[in-house]
């Protein structure tokens, strides 16, 4: 009886995406002079450290992006990056900055990745891994 070892690997390869950061050395990471590390912090920690002006939103990207950069040759992860990454991070910054305390979602100004099966309304593809799809435009 032959096995598909295929969903193994992508568990493994979720898996190692996940710990690799965590363990491989030097990686710690303090963003700022204020000992805030973005590593192990959770949405509430980093919602707190934009509060406290120890983090904003544009440090944060750039730090994935630098992970990205750094992991992503050899994990193999992260098809495609928003180009307009930097420009939404200083946006979400902005609108921190002038709207009321808890009018913004708990998400705002945080950056997350998806799976190239969600559509967005931006300049992301959404193409499931499939060439077929590259520059479709989806309805939302």
């Amino acid at each position: 009886m032959a096995t598909n070892s295929k969903p193994q690997f992508c568990l493994f390869s979720l898996l190692l995406l996940i710990l690799l950061p965590i363990l491989s050395s030097g990686s710690h990471c303090t963003v700022t002079g204020h000992g805030f590390s973005i590593e192990e912090a959770s949405v509430h920690d980093i919602q707190l450290a934009f509060k406290q002006n120890q983090l904003t939103s544009r440090q944060l990207v750039e730090f994935y992006l630098k992970q990205i950069h750094r992991l992503n040759p050899i994990l193999k992860g992260v098809i495609e990056v928003n180009p307009e990454a930097l420009y939404l991070a200083d946006k979400a910054d902005s609108e921190r900055k002038s709207k009321a305390p808890g009018s913004l979602s708990g998400l705002h100004g945080i950056p997350i990745l998806l799976k190239d099966n969600i559509a967005t309304k931006d300049k992301l593809n959404t193409t499931a891994g499939s060439y077929a799809l590259l520059g479709s435009v989806h309805g939302a």
